[in-house]
């Protein structure tokens, strides 16, 4: 009795085949490219995603695909898909990194204060409402003829079961969701001057939202018939997948961008507007999350490594042969703007401070640097809302480097409590297989899934170098209101 979790990424979708136990039987990835056609543009294509999608899931499945008994699904944030009832997309998908919608933020600032609050959140360009804002003004006849504006992993889902449907866990991070009502705010949704009906009916995330229909099934090579999960945003995913339970120890995930998510039995928002306030995918470990947004992290990283003409192997070994600080060189990593703390599309990347003697370890040490100082001052915005973290869980794929760990610890300056690598990677994929077997009545009640939490391995201490990094972190916080103030 198999489960299966997809996760559709930004730049690759991942799917996993887990045991009711929680064993991983399988696992394969598919990549698709993001395409800017003008600069600030971040899209890509749905039908892409489609035949990565079988592709991941033939591999990972292998010849166990009569023994699946449910699926469940995971995907990139704030994404919109304009698709006609079928589900065929109409245009590219907008994705989580435009930036495109700078202009259509205005009208979220000419809201009613109280209509404001109820969103709980900061407004931003690339979530579903400035972007959906955009299409209106630029394409309406594309807006005017799609059947469903959905979220990524919400159009994988009308592909795989005909049935059109959103989920809370997504729909909160879409800036026309009522937090407090816990429903789409169609007050927000019409003083924005939107269409209220392509938005999706709202299910449970870990309920059946479909069965499997036969052409899907022949393209992934499994049963058809088989339940699907509503599913859940990825980080809401990564939180059930990787075992963080109930109030207290925030979860730091270092992927293509950085998120520390805390968990809250109540709404708390951000009164100055900092961070995000998002639904969880199961009520059990917590109905809400707050979560501090880092829009670059490993994009900032990758982007330095590709310019510097560098491997990953190289990253590594030259970036710690530069001393902690890189000798006095900063890297801002805002190659796409910002959120937390900052909320501004316009901020732009740097190095600073360059000199004849800095050589390419230094601008790799740099660029590690910055990361983790944005990551910092995104923990210390979450720690102004009340979260005590004197410690962190780490989790994603892009902290597999105990160099690159070791430097988070001292940076950040407290101790990193290590998933394994393993789950650290998958914490999304298993989190949607863990929705499968709730959908599918496999898994109950807290303690069946508190059964499938990874153990945390060896804690990551903060070093000698820690104290190191006090004067160059001051001078990070300095750098943007100099350029951009």
């Amino acid at each position: 009795m198999f489960l299966l979790g997809l996760d559709l990424g930004t730049g690759s979708v991942k799917a996993l085949l887990m045991s009711e136990t929680g064993t991983v039987l399988g696992e394969a990835s598919a990549p698709y490219p993001v395409n800017a056609p003008h600069p600030g543009w971040a899209e890509s294509s749905p039908e892409e995603w489609w035949e990565a999608v079988g592709k991941a899931v033939r591999e990972a499945v292998g010849s166990r695909g009569a023994e699946v008994m449910a699926l469940g699904l995971s995907g990139q944030m704030h994404g919109v898909v304009l698709s006609d009832a079928s589900g065929h997309p109409l245009r590219p998908a907008m994705l989580w990194a435009d930036t495109r919608s700078r202009e259509q933020l205005d009208a979220y600032r000419r809201l009613d204060e109280t209509l404001r609050r109820s969103l709980a959140n900061p407004p931003a360009v690339g979530m579903a409402g400035p972007s959906l804002l955009w299409l209106r003004d630029h394409e309406p006849e594309t807006y005017e003829a799609a059947r469903w504006a959905l979220q990524p992993k919400d159009w994988l889902r009308l592909r795989l079961t005909g049935e059109a449907a959103a989920e809370p866990s997504d729909a909160s991070a879409t800036l026309l969701y009522d937090l407090e009502d816990d429903d789409w705010s169609t007050e927000i949704v019409g003083a924005l001057g939107l269409r209220t009906d392509f938005l999706a009916p709202l299910v449970g995330s870990a309920d059946a939202a479909g069965i499997l229909t036969r052409e899907a099934a022949g393209h992934l090579a499994l049963p058809d018939g088989l339940p699907v999960a509503a599913g859940a945003a990825d980080t809401a995913a990564a939180i059930l997948g990787s075992g963080l339970r109930g109030p207290g120890l925030p979860q730091l995930t270092v992927g293509t961008g950085g998120q520390i998510v805390a968990l809250r039995d109540r709404p708390a928002p951000d009164p100055r507007e900092r961070i995000h306030l998002y639904r969880t995918a199961w009520e059990k470990p917590g109905r809400f999350y707050s979560m501090a947004a880092i829009q670059n992290a490993g994009l900032a990283l990758e982007w330095a490594r590709k310019v510097l003409g560098a491997t990953w192997e190289d990253v590594y070994r030259e970036a710690f042969d530069a001393p902690p600080g890189a000798d006095d060189l900063l890297f801002l990593p805002y190659l796409s703007g910002e959120r937390t703390p900052r909320f501004d599309p316009d901020a732009r990347g740097a190095w600073v401070g360059l000199g004849l003697g800095h050589e390419r370890g230094h601008l790799l040490r740099a660029a590690l640097e910055g990361v983790a100082f944005a990551l910092r001052e995104g923990l210390e915005a979450l720690e102004a809302t009340g979260i005590c973290a004197p410690e962190l869980r780490l989790a994603g794929g892009g902290t597999t480097e105990e160099s690159w760990r070791q430097l988070l610890a001292d940076v950040l300056g407290r101790p990193l409590r290590l998933l394994p690598d393993s789950a650290a990677a998958s914490a999304s994929a298993r989190g949607a297989a863990i929705l499968a077997g709730l959908a599918s009545g496999i898994y109950e009640t807290p303690e069946d899934i508190l059964a499938l939490a990874p153990e945390l391995q060896q804690t990551m201490l903060p070093g000698s170098d820690s104290s190191l990094y006090e004067i160059p972190y001051s001078r990070f916080r300095e750098l943007y209101p100099r350029l951009y103030g």
